[in-house]
């Protein structure tokens, strides 16, 4: 996508979140620092306040309907929880019959053949698996598209995700449910493990503050080393891992105790409760 198709979808296209969470926050504020203008963001939810809250820090339009701002949009982010969506579908769907509008789903759990169902077979349909770090921009998206959504459509959803972190387009629906068992339910795999340094390094005669200090920016500072590096982990793990030395003597353990297999087992079973939740 060129620089100036890129300015053209952040300036002319308007976007409609049904749902005022923090997700739906997270996007709206990465998306205005993006250059996305405020007043072409709409943004309907059932609380007063929360709606206050987001026109007042962000100076975006809001609205208790989503109707409104539904007919008002190019696109339109599905940012409710799974168990309100099949009211929000039927209220939607008179607003995307004939229409050029493509609609953004990150509700974990419902597929797209239940969007297409509760909006119609023609309607354009991007389904996203994003993950928590999006609300301080550093998030992790997967996204499938339907048959539906052109080439322009995707352009604009990559737009409004990468506005949070990086994003990755699947090749396949199913996809998702590794995707949601990787990156989706990722961060409190790190969470763990930090919180189990923490606690080894109390047990070894560190205070606790000390402890999460020295936890927490070494794993700030692996991630920026694995994001800036030419070569993958496992490199970067063999370069750090001296013969004979502290850092051996600690790998040996964990692989003693089989943790790639621990892993593989805890991400196989995210991955299969996934496909659970969409079945259901």
């Amino acid at each position: 996508m060129n620089e100036l198709n890129t300015k053209d979808l952040r300036q002319n296209k308007v976007i409609a979140f049904i749902g005022a969470g923090n997700m739906a926050a997270a996007l709206a504020e990465g998306m205005i620092n993006k250059g996305f203008h405020a007043q072409h963001l709409f943004m309907s939810d059932p609380s007063n306040d929360r709606l206050a809250t987001m026109q007042k820090s962000l100076g975006i339009n809001t609205s208790n309907s989503n109707a409104v701002v539904a007919e008002k949009a190019d696109v339109i982010v599905l940012a409710v929880k799974p168990q309100i969506m099949p009211a929000i579908l039927s209220e939607l769907k008179p607003f995307l019959q004939d229409s050029n509008k493509v609609v953004i789903s990150i509700a974990a759990g419902i597929t797209i053949e239940s969007l297409e169902n509760g909006l119609g077979s023609q309607t354009a349909i991007v389904r996203c698996m994003p993950n928590t770090p999006a609300l301080v921009q550093t998030g992790a998206t997967g996204l499938f598209a339907n048959a539906q959504v052109s080439s322009l459509q995707k352009n604009l959803a990559e737009e409004i995700l990468q506005a949070v972190g990086i994003v990755v387009w699947l090749e396949k629906e199913q996809q998702l449910d590794a995707v949601t068992a990787l990156s989706g339910s990722g961060p409190a795999y790190y969470f763990l493990v930090m919180e189990a340094m923490i606690i080894a390094g109390e047990a070894m005669g560190l205070t606790h503050d000390t402890a999460k200090k020295l936890t927490l920016q070494t794993a700030l500072g692996a991630a920026k080393m694995a994001i800036n590096s030419d070569v993958d982990p496992a490199e970067l793990r063999r370069r750090v891992t001296s013969p004979g030395g502290t850092t051996e003597q600690a790998i040996q353990s964990l692989e003693k105790n089989q943790l790639v297999a621990v892993f593989g087992e805890a991400l196989t079973a995210a991955k299969q409760r996934s496909e659970e939740l969409g079945q259901e």
